[in-house]
């Protein structure tokens, strides 16, 4: 039994980029389906499909390149990490993304910036 639905899924993510699979398979949450959503409409996956209790997510490849090079958890259950609109951590010099959970729902930093709303970073991608 996993206890961190989302540090698993980060790995799954991450371990499926490094493997070269073309589709990874991972347990049905919210938070996951959201997060998988967010990702989608930024350009990192190329879809997802729910499938049971399950989601289905289809991998992004630019030739041989992935469309991932590193997924990060940033906010663990024993330590939060919180942000306001004004300073949002750069990612990979402003390459990358920042997933947060606000009042709003999970989006992407620039949805929350365009939204002018803070909150938890739980993800950085690059």
């Amino acid at each position: 039994m996993v206890s961190d639905r989302l540090s698993d899924f980060v790995t799954r993510v991450r371990n499926g980029y490094r493997a070269g699979l073309e589709t990874i398979e991972v347990p049905l949450t919210k938070t996951v389906e959201k997060i998988s959503q967010v990702l989608a409409e930024e350009g990192y996956l190329n879809g997802v499909k729910k499938e049971g209790n399950k989601l289905v997510l289809t991998l992004k490849y630019n030739g041989r390149e992935p469309g991932i090079t590193g997924i990060k958890r940033v906010s663990k259950p024993g330590a939060r990490i919180y942000s306001g609109v004004k300073n949002f951590p750069k990612v990979l010099g402003g390459l990358g993304l920042n997933i947060l959970t606000t009042p709003k729902g999970i989006l992407s930093e620039i949805k929350a910036k365009k939204l002018n709303t803070g909150g938890e970073i739980i993800a950085q991608v690059w």
